[in-house]
């Protein structure tokens, strides 16, 4: 993975954070509407090229980490209270919890998505479709993380510190993958299985966001639009 890719990961979730400052209230319609289309994204992303790429390797247990990765982002969202999908939980400062459990439920999530960046991928543009992913998804939890923490109560240097660490994560999974790839063991099928985790991770975390409905439990017409435009791109790339 080149040296770009890695700074994509970290600058994207830098900027999306920040912009918080920029614009200094984002509305929770236009949130989720971003959300809605990285949603898409990734549910086409992990239907159309994730999910033949790991079948191709021919293990037969690639399915049960698919339901691994799903089930382990359940259990990652109890520490991070479901930011992943756009859900702000404002925290007294006083919670002496608070941040630990929704950066340590964040930072894995984070981690594990950046393994198999540096996967050698059967296609050549699978490689491309997971980092704009992993980078479209990271974008708007960015902005959701720094909202959560400034209405918490935190100082600004401390919340931007905790967002420099969601953004290093991200590049910190792709290096050790990369470290993984250049050790003597055979990491073909610990790569197709990582990948499978993964995947189970995007096909919660989209399908959470694509079915959550509005407070009168219809979709409303401009996020079938949003949702419709994330998939429509993922399945041309």
């Amino acid at each position: 993975m080149s040296i770009f890719a890695y700074l994509l990961l970290f600058i994207t979730v830098i900027l999306g954070g920040t912009s918080l400052f920029l614009f200094k209230k984002v509305s929770a319609v236009s949130l989720k509407l971003l959300l809605s289309f990285s949603g898409a994204y990734l549910f086409a992303i992990a239907v159309h090229h994730l999910i033949p790429e790991v079948y191709k390797s021919g293990d037969d247990k690639i399915g049960m980490f698919i339901f691994l990765g799903f089930f382990l982002q359940i259990i990652l969202e109890f520490f991070s209270e479901g930011i992943e999908h756009g859900h702000i939980h404002v925290h007294s400062k006083q919670n002496a919890a608070f941040p630990y459990g929704v950066m340590t439920g964040l930072c894995l999530h984070s981690f594990l998505e950046g393994i198999p960046l540096t996967q050698n991928f059967s296609e050549p543009g699978v490689q491309q479709s997971l980092l704009a992913g992993i980078v479209m998804h990271h974008i708007p939890v960015a902005l959701a993380l720094m909202t959560m923490l400034m209405q918490s109560g935190l100082k600004r240097n401390t919340a931007i510190f905790y967002l420099i660490l969601f953004a290093v994560m991200a590049p910190l999974g792709a290096f050790s993958g990369s470290f993984l790839g250049h050790s003597d063991i055979n990491t073909t099928i610990l790569f197709n299985r990582i990948m499978a985790v993964v995947i189970g991770i995007f096909l919660h975390i989209s399908t959470t966001i694509l079915f959550e409905s509005n407070e009168q439990h219809r979709f409303n017409m401009k996020k079938l639009f949003i949702i419709m435009l994330g998939a429509g791109i993922a399945l041309l790339t």
